[in-house]
């Protein structure tokens, strides 16, 4: 099969149909740690038996009044990949400018439409940064799109807001394309999101997802925010009917949820510090960044990502490996933060890997 092939590419440890076990403690996947309180879905006051709105107006009023946006600025999606897919499409995009290692399927959606990818290579050694403007802008030149995501997955790594509104201004006939799927997870939300801009600079779209931040990835919500002049535009392309009337109606109650948004901010900073500090002295693992609700870590020179997976199975805990992300070195796993409790068990874990006479040191792998 294609690596563009549809279930060749599996995006995380928990999507296996052998894991089972709701005991397991799945750190794969990256959504908040607790839900939201969506029982009233549950309560019948949802119909299924009448068609939902054409364009996923709810959904549509959620981002105009959580986020201050003029509802003439959003389309609803299917989850963030419905837009992730339908941008090269709707663009007839061609030669795009694709940050490596980052999400799979920003470089798919773009092949599939035809366009080329042109690899961004962010550099293991210097902790996977984005490069300065100038770089950015020579890169840039010879595409018509930049397309990535801030904060960037799996890396972690953002780039700064002030970088993004210069290439705009710079380039103005090519499209800025930034995924935020994970930004409200980060301490600078919302003063570093771009979806405020995009009245002012009509050459960026921003792709938001709901599933992550709510965890009600199964609920598949999502939103393009771009100028008006180009939601139109990617009208012409969309599907109808593509938000379902059960997500519209979670769409709807999750302007009431506040205090749960608190709640998960509160506990991924609180997870982001307990995990930086208690393994900060781990011989065995690094961490990159922490930024968004996750970690993106390696193992040491020395130890071996086989024998860590297999040690942490065996403790009931999955992580990401991140070894069919491309231009990885085959070290590299990822973990969402979760609740402190959850966070205690796998920090104990992976100190106990470090120290473990069952997987010591001397069964290494090759130096880089």
């Amino acid at each position: 099969m294609s690596c563009d092939h549809l279930l060749e590419h599996r995006h995380g440890d928990r999507a296996s149909e052998s894991v089972t076990d709701d005991r397991v403690l799945d750190f794969s996947v990256n959504l908040a740690p607790v839900e939201p309180p969506l029982q009233e879905l549950i309560g019948g006051q949802c119909s299924i038996a009448s068609y939902p709105s054409m364009d996923g107006r709810r959904v549509r009023d959620f981002y105009a009044a959580r986020f201050g946006l003029n509802r003439e600025c959003i389309l609803a999606t299917n989850g963030a990949i419905e837009g992730l897919y339908l941008l090269p499409r709707a663009l007839r995009l061609r030669r795009v400018l694709v940050p490596q290692p980052s999400f799979f399927d920003y470089g798919r959606a773009c092949r599939l439409a035809g366009a080329e990818v042109v690899t961004l290579r962010l550099e293991e050694d210097t902790g996977f940064p984005f490069p300065g403007i100038e770089l950015l802008a020579a890169l840039l030149e010879g595409c018509d799109a930049l397309f990535m995501g801030c904060p960037n997955n799996p890396t972690g790594t953002m780039m700064p807001k002030e970088q993004f509104l210069a290439l705009a201004c710079r380039f103005p006939d090519k499209y800025i394309i930034v995924d935020e799927a994970f930004i409200q997870f980060t301490e600078g939300f919302p003063q570093n999101s771009l979806m405020p801009e995009v009245m002012a600079l009509p050459n960026i779209i921003v792709v938001h997802s709901l599933t992550k931040f709510y965890s009600i990835a199964g609920l598949r919500l999502g939103a393009i925010v771009a100028h008006p002049a180009m939601i139109g535009r990617l009208y012409e392309y969309k599907e109808p009917w593509t938000v379902n009337a059960v997500a519209e109606q979670a769409a709807g109650l999750l302007l009431d949820c506040g205090e749960h948004e608190e709640q998960v901010r509160s506990i991924v900073s609180e997870g982001r510090r307990q995990i930086a500090e208690a393994l900060e002295r781990n011989p065995a693992i690094r961490l990159y960044c922490g930024s968004a609700n996750f970690f993106f870590a390696s193992v040491r020179e020395g130890w071996r990502l086989d024998a860590l997976l297999p040690f942490l199975g065996s403790r009931g805990i999955l992580v990401r490996d991140c070894r069919n992300f491309e231009g990885l070195h085959p070290s590299f796993f990822r973990f969402c933060i979760r609740t402190v409790d959850q966070n205690s068990v796998l920090i104990e874990a992976l100190n106990d890997f470090a120290s473990s006479d069952e997987y010591p040191g001397a069964s290494r792998e090759v130096a880089r």
